[in-house]
């Protein structure tokens, strides 16, 4: 049987709203008995009660849409016979299953009554409801055309894909979108499993405004009630909702027992923010926040801690910081960088790791910058906050009041010249020490030839640095300066071959060479305000000075000479072997230092090589190696194996070497021990120390519906090398929160490849 309220007549309601709660299939069959009559005029109505011939079911997926032929608005009904009731009171009854559907929204049942002058149909026996966000199963339902209200008695529902489920008492669904639930249920464990489990008495969701509001609400784990709260607001889908967000709960070490309790303000579309008090029991209570904005032209987050008095340090302790972005229509770009915090162990005794710990600067810049097709601007003001109290004050970064950097290049010239230009003003100023100004200009003309396989570019540079000086010693000048020109060749080739008779494996081989030449000029009555001598490496080694920075120009005859060479899958790209080795010769002497270092008298840099392959499907090894001739050896090494066989699976081992500064080894996993339990771990041990800097050991647990993190943590904390320690404990309830420490930032920054999600 259809039943066809026509569209020319109809006047639309809300009839199986969709509802931002989404359930599964469920497979009733449902079949009609082929009939065909028309009831126009047994109910005197303009919209016409019409049976066709059809047989379906509510899991036939293409009832999931009407046909094409079949207007959105237009409500069709299918049963098995229909019972025409004509008097006062009319009534259309329907048996042997009906099938109701709009649009993507079907209903079906046993038997229905239609009532015409009501406009309610009422459904017995075996009613479900599904659209492509929600499914409902229940004893008895009624849906009224006129209010537009969907109402089930005794009703089950599924969520999502499936994997949330409940069972309510009543369940109304009204014209505007809302859903109320009585003496509810939820969870997403699957049917014949209730591990977790919420109860509620009353249930309102808005899913026009995408929020939720319960009452006595009571979430038990394992049957024991673990949280109860009288009243709760929650987000529905996406939708961001003022309320608290589950607690965080751990150990925290010197710091004692640990307790979060994030609070989140969704102040509008594009701010919010969230406030955490955070107890700390051997210390005190702490506050943090973190305010969040995002316009069409400006983002930026503002960060504030706020420990009023510190049981253990002995005074109040504090934290801000603020990052922000303009965008401006004309292509400038506005960006400020700023953290402050009150004193130089704060990292140390509130952070949660050693690289926060061994921070020791805080910068604070703000910067105007612009990039066109053919020049680009920087305009910036910068200072640090030194925190580490054994850099001496003469030692400290200057402050960059003001900096302004113009750059402008011009590619295509005549005869193939490109003309480019680098322009700097910085006034650095310090507390000690000399300061003052720097005036660079760097013109460069360049000549690039290039073809398949191979290239040639040529180039020179005249760079011009002028000082204006300030705080100067006896005898030393105020306005230096220094011209220096610089002239380079750069030649590379490209070789390609394969290999083997099936052709695919690539090979290549990349030869490259660069010649540079400056001469000497005295240069230690400059000032250093900037300037550094960075470790050698593949980059570095192909810079046409050693210095990075423009206080010192290397005086240099050099080439630079490296290969390196890849063999990679022919078909899909992806790299098996990459192997580079590289090493400068100095062809003379170089006479520009820093105060107080002697000459470079080497007749060459150290050997610099890199070394990455895939040993066996899952095995992957890297190796980076530095080391002189002589009695030089090595300088740095670094060598990581990693086997990876599967997203859940990974095992790392790492050791690093520096000369005279560090030897490490490292290793971490995680790794399956069945199909529920999961051991994760690092210990990174220092060999030049003879003790370990941090260690974890820690077991997962998944099970369908809920999953448990437990992670011992300890670690060097401050840059004495004391010691921390902290206990982890985190429930994941999957589909609603996590509780408790959150233990999964520990192993994501820890173990390299770590990517396992409780789903």
């Amino acid at each position: 049987m259809r039943v066809t309220s026509c569209p020319d007549s109809y006047t639309p309601n809300q009839f199986g709203q969709k509802v931002d709660i989404s359930l599964p299939r469920f497979s009733p069959l449902i079949t009609a008995v082929p009939l065909l009559l028309c009831a126009h005029s047994v109910f005197g109505q303009q919209n016409p009660i019409c049976v066709a011939p059809e047989t379906t079911g509510l899991d036939d997926e293409p009832f999931l849409s009407q046909s094409e032929d079949i207007a959105p608005t237009t409500m069709t009904i299918e049963a098995g016979s229909v019972d025409l009731k004509v008097g006062p009171d009319p009534a259309a009854i329907l048996t042997g299953g009906v099938l109701i559907r709009r649009d993507n929204r079907l209903a079906g049942a046993d038997s229905a009554v239609y009532d015409p002058v009501t406009e309610a149909l009422s459904l017995t026996g075996q009613v479900r409801y599904k659209d492509p966000t929600t499914s409902v199963t229940s004893d008895s339902a009624e849906l009224s055309y006129s209010t537009g209200r969907i109402y089930f008695a005794g009703a089950e529902f599924q969520l999502g894909n499936g994997s949330s489920r409940g069972a309510a008492d009543e369940i109304e669904i009204s014209r505007n979108g809302t859903l109320s639930l009585t003496k509810v249920n939820y969870t997403t464990c699957p049917p014949g499993s209730n591990d977790w489990l919420i109860e509620a008495a009353d249930i309102n969701l808005d899913t026009r405004a995408g929020k939720g509001k319960a009452k006595n609400v009571t979430l038990r784990f394992q049957g024991i009630p673990i949280l109860y709260a009288p009243r709760l607001t929650f987000p529905i889908g996406d939708a961001r909702l003022t309320g608290f967000l589950a607690p965080e709960i751990g150990r925290a070490g010197r710091s004692g027992n640990e307790i979060r309790l994030p609070w989140y303000w969704n102040i509008s579309e594009n701010y919010d923010a969230t406030i955490t008090p955070r107890l700390l029991t051997d210390r005190g209570l702490m506050v943090g926040s973190e305010f969040r904005y995002l316009t069409k032209k400006n983002s930026g987050v503002a960060q504030f801690e706020y420990l009023a008095n510190d049981s253990q340090f002995g005074g109040k302790r504090q934290f801000m910081s603020l990052e922000h972005r303009t965008l401006f229509d004309n292509g400038w770009r506005n960006t400020v960088d700023y953290r402050q915090i009150s004193d130089d162990t704060y990292f140390e005794d509130l952070g949660g790791s050693l690289s926060t710990a061994s921070i020791t600067h805080l910068n604070r810049s703000a910067a105007f910058d612009y990039f066109g097709e053919n020049w680009s601007f920087l305009g910036r003001v910068q200072e640090y906050q030194t925190i580490d109290e054994m850099i001496a004050p003469n030692n400290a970064p200057y402050r960059r009041l003001p900096q302004v950097r113009i750059s402008a290049q011009w590619p295509t010239r005549p005869l193939g010249l490109r003309y480019d230009i680098d322009t700097e003003l910085v006034y650095f100023d310090r507390d000690v020490g000399v300061t003052g100004w720097r005036l660079n200009a760097m013109p460069q003309v360049s000549w690039s030839l290039e073809r398949p396989g191979w290239f040639v570019k040529p180039a020179v540079a005249l760079q011009f640095t002028q000082y204006e000086l300030e705080n100067t010693e006896p005898g030393q000048r105020t306005s230096p300066s220094r011209t220096l020109p610089t002239s380079s060749l750069d030649i590379g080739m490209i070789l390609e071959r394969t290999l083997g008779s099936s052709n695919k494996l690539v090979q290549t081989i990349e030869p490259r060479l660069l010649y540079v030449h400056t001469p000497f000029r005295e240069q230690s009555d400059l000032p250093v305000f900037d300037t550094i001598e960075p470790d050698l490496n593949l980059v570095q080694l192909f810079r046409k000075n050693r210095f990075l920075g423009v206080d010192r120009i290397a005086d240099t005859d050099q080439l630079s000479i490296g290969i390196t060479s890849r063999v990679f899958n022919a078909s899909s790209g992806s790299e098996i072997v990459t192997a580079t080795i590289g090493q400068t010769l100095y062809l003379s002497e170089q006479g520009v230092t820093f105060p107080g270092q002697p000459n470079v008298t080497n007749d060459s840099s150290d050997y610099i090589a890199e070394l990455r392959f895939l040993i066996y499907k899952n095995f992957n090894f890297d190796i980076g190696h530095q080391w002189g001739s002589g009695a030089n050896g090595t300088a740095k090494s670094e060598a990581r194996l990693q086997y990876q066989p599967a997203t859940n699976k990974v095992l790392n081992l790492a050791y690093r070497f520096r000369r005279q500064t560090l030897e490490q080894t490292d290793v971490s996993w995680s790794w399956p021990l069945s199909s529920k339990w999961n051991f994760v771990g690092r210990y990174n041990y220092s060999l030049r120390d003879n003790k370990s800097l941090e260690q974890f050991f820690g077991l997962e647990y998944e099970s369908c519906c809920w999953g448990l993190r437990l992670v011992s943590r300890r670690y060097v904390s401050t840059r004495n090398g004391e010691r921390n320690s902290l206990i982890g404990i985190q429930l994941v309830l999957k589909g609603m929160a996590s509780v408790g420490t959150r233990a999964d930032r520990i192993l994501e920054r820890g173990i390299l490849g770590y990517s396992r999600e409780f789903e």
